[in-house]
């Protein structure tokens, strides 16, 4: 605590501000936004060192080094690859400088910290994650539950009386019906775009 108050009052601790969109094209990480397949920002965090930024697609991070080195690498989260969990927001005592936003995206753990006086554009950034952890969550037990019914079916196919000369015939039909319907069911679920979801809770 005191190393981090330390931090702060010597002013080198690295505290993110929130780019307005007005500004997203003068940040490193907008060079990075796929926007030829219709890709776009929703929120972004800039520190001394790094960049944060949340597309409708993925989580795109520009990781520094240091405040003081000008070599950056790119790390890029897809939602489709890369489960977002464990969201939290821990807001500003009265000694702190600012607040933090935490979360899992895939095994890579975030913890952002920005100036206590945009909590409140933050706090949207918070809704949305948690909304996207939800509905990831809630589509992997659909998803599971679909599968899950394919096997059984397939299953009761196969301890069945069905006469043999029929047996292939009948077992090639539920093979074709359950990819057509896994790839259905997949479609649904299985979500590559929250723009909607951002869409929903940032007010910027």
């Amino acid at each position: 605590m005191f190393k981090k108050m330390a931090a702060d009052a010597l002013g080198i601790s690295d505290i993110g501000t929130i780019i307005q969109p007005v500004d997203y094209d003068k940040t490193d990480a907008d060079d990075y936004v796929m926007h030829e397949d219709n890709e776009k920002i929703y929120f972004l965090i800039k520190t001394k060192a790094d960049e944060y930024c949340f597309t409708n697609l993925a989580i795109i991070h520009v990781d520094g080094e240091s405040a003081i080195s000008s070599k950056r690498t790119l790390k890029r989260y897809p939602y489709a690859q890369y489960k977002i969990s464990d969201v939290f927001l821990e807001t500003a005592g009265k000694i702190d400088m600012d607040v933090e936003i935490k979360f899992t995206i895939g095994k890579e753990k975030m913890d952002i910290d920005v100036r206590k006086d945009q909590i409140e554009q933050l706090k949207d950034l918070y809704k949305s994650l948690l909304r996207i952890s939800e509905i990831t969550h809630e589509n992997d037990i659909h998803l599971e539950m679909g599968s899950t019914s394919l096997d059984k079916a397939v299953l009761v196919l196969q301890n069945s009386r069905t006469d043999d000369s029929k047996l292939a015939d009948t077992f090639r039909e539920l093979t074709d019906f359950g990819f057509t319907w896994l790839s259905s069911v997949r479609e649904q679920y299985h979500v590559k775009d929250f723009g909607d979801v951002y869409e929903k809770y940032i007010n910027n």
